[in-house]
């Protein structure tokens, strides 16, 4: 069965993208700068507006305002995923099946990407929140303040979330 596209120009979009094999790579310091100079790169030959983002070792989250009269998400995670696996090359060195060389799949990247269009603005402020809690949520940090990686501390800055949001659950003892 074919995987079909939902493309809306000018619509916000949430993805998700996946290393290859969960490779923890993407804050690795030599990969790091590569994924955001692909993401400049592409902004200008494609243009699109980063809303939130936050990049984990193994995937990364994004919401991202297509422009009105474009919804070629798809061109513009080819290319970003290009640039990305020319330019570390050198990660590309996990033994493929004959199948993923016959199909040029990188060993950077898995081959897809998970896309969803936002809704209205209470699946916004969800999509948000879920961005700037992964961190939280997989152990990396026990606050969001506290990841390197992610758009909340600009939206910190802009008075939209509280410094101590998304601080880690306490548990509770229910005996």
């Amino acid at each position: 069965m074919q995987y079909r596209r939902f493309y809306r120009q000018g619509s916000l979009y949430f993805f998700t993208v996946v290393t290859y094999q969960r490779r923890p790579i993407l804050t690795n310091p030599d990969v790091m700068p590569v994924l955001k100079t692909a993401l400049k790169t592409v902004r200008q030959k494609y243009p699109f507006k980063i809303e939130a983002l936050v990049i984990l070792p193994d995937h990364l989250h994004t919401i991202w305002q297509m422009p009105a009269n474009d919804a070629d998400f798809s061109t513009r995670w080819n290319q970003i995923k290009r640039y990305v696996s020319y330019h570390c090359r050198h990660y590309d060195s996990i033994e493929k099946t004959a199948n993923e060389v016959k199909k040029r799949q990188s060993s950077i990247w898995q081959q897809r990407f998970w896309e969803h269009c936002i809704r209205d603005d209470e699946d916004l402020a969800n999509c948000m929140d879920y961005i700037h809690y992964n961190p939280v949520k997989h152990g990396y940090v026990q606050a969001a303040k506290d990841w390197p990686f992610s758009t909340f501390q600009k939206y910190v800055q802009q008075g939209i979330y509280p410094e101590d949001w998304g601080g880690v659950a306490q548990n509770f003892d229910y005996e």
